[in-house]
C-alpha cells in the first residue's frame, strides 16, 4: 500500500501543532523538508508574486522562466543537498524614507530568495506557535491595521496615554549570535542552523538584509521575548490597583 505524501500546507500545520503543544521541543530533520521540490516551488511562487528586481547576478524572473523553472529549482536543490550552496552578495539599493532620510535595502538574487523563502516556510510554522498575540508585524493573516484597531479599542476603554516607540534601523542592528541562539532553542538540525548562518552572514557581520524573505521572520524571533515581557506587564496591570497597560507591535 502506497502512502500518500502530505502537502506542504499539511506539513506546516503538523509542525505548528507540535510546536504549540510542546513549547520546549527542539525540531530536527527539517532540512529535508526545506529542500523538497514542493517547498522550493512554493518559495519561488511567493518570490514571483512579489516580482522584485534582480539581484547582483542580474537574473530576472523572465530569464529564469525562459530557461525553465524546474531546472532552476533542481539546481538549487542539488546544491543544498550536496552542501555546496553559497549565497551571493546582496545588491544594495537606497530608497527615500518619509522623513527624508535614506533606507538601504539589500536585495538577494532570485536563487537566494528561493532558499530564504523555503527556510522561512518551514521555520515559520515553528515560531508562529511561539509568537505573542500582540505582535502584528510580518506575520500571516496579521497587519498594522489590526494593531491600530486594538489601539482604538484601548482608547474606547479610556486608555488615553499612548507611548509610540520606533526602533531605528532595527534590521541593521540584529546581532547574529543572539539570533542564532534564539533559533537554536527550537531547532536541533545542524544543516538548518548552517543555512540560517549563511543567509544572515550575507548581509555582513551584523544585521539581516532588509529585503530578503527570511529577514522579517528573523526580526520577529529576535523581539519575541520583548513582546512577551510587555504582555506580562499587560496581564499584571489588568488586575488590582494598577494603571492598565496594553502593548501592540507592528511593522511598516
Amino acid at each position: 500500500m502506497t502512502k500518500t505524501p502530505i502537502t506542504l500546507q499539511e506539513l506546516r500545520q503538523r509542525i505548528y501543532r507540535k510546536a504549540k503543544s510542546e513549547p520546549t521541543h527542539r525540531f530536527w530533520g527539517l532540512f529535508t523538508h526545506i529542500t523538497k521540490m514542493t517547498t522550493l516551488h512554493e518559495a519561488y511562487q511567493q518570490a514571483r508574486k512579489n516580482n522584485g528586481a534582480p539581484g547582483i547576478d542580474g537574473k530576472s524572473f523572465a530569464d529564469i522562466e525562459l530557461e525553465g523553472v524546474i531546472p532552476f529549482l533542481t539546481g538549487i536543490q542539488e546544491e543544498l543537498q550536496a552542501g555546496i550552496y553559497r549565497p551571493q552578495s546582496n545588491r544594495k539599493v537606497e530608497i527615500p524614507k518619509a522623513n527624508g532620510k535614506m533606507r538601504t535595502l539589500q536585495i538577494p538574487c532570485i536563487r537566494d530568495r528561493v532558499v530564504q523563502g523555503a527556510l522561512k516556510l518551514i521555520l515559520e510554522a515553528i515560531f508562529e506557535a511561539d509568537f505573542c498575540p500582540n505582535s502584528y508585524g510580518f506575520r500571516p493573516k496579521r497587519s498594522p491595521h489590526q494593531a491600530l484597531a486594538e489601539v482604538r479599542r484601548s482608547i474606547l476603554r479610556r486608555m488615553t496615554i499612548i507611548i509610540d516607540v520606533d526602533l531605528s534601523r532595527y534590521f541593521d542592528t540584529i546581532r547574529h549570535n543572539i539570533l542564532l541562539e534564539k533559533i537554536a532553542k527550537r531547532v536541533q538540525d545542524p544543516q538548518v542552523m548552517h543555512l540560517v548562518k549563511q543567509v544572515i552572514k550575507a548581509a555582513g557581520k551584523i544585521g539581516v538584509p532588509q529585503g530578503g524573505p527570511f529577514s522579517p521572520l528573523a526580526a520577529n524571533i529576535y523581539l519575541n521575548e520583548v513582546d512577551w515581557t510587555f504582555d506580562a506587564i499587560r496581564r499584571k496591570t489588568a488586575e488590582g490597583n494598577y494603571e492598565a497597560v496594553n502593548y501592540h507591535r507592528f511593522a511598516d
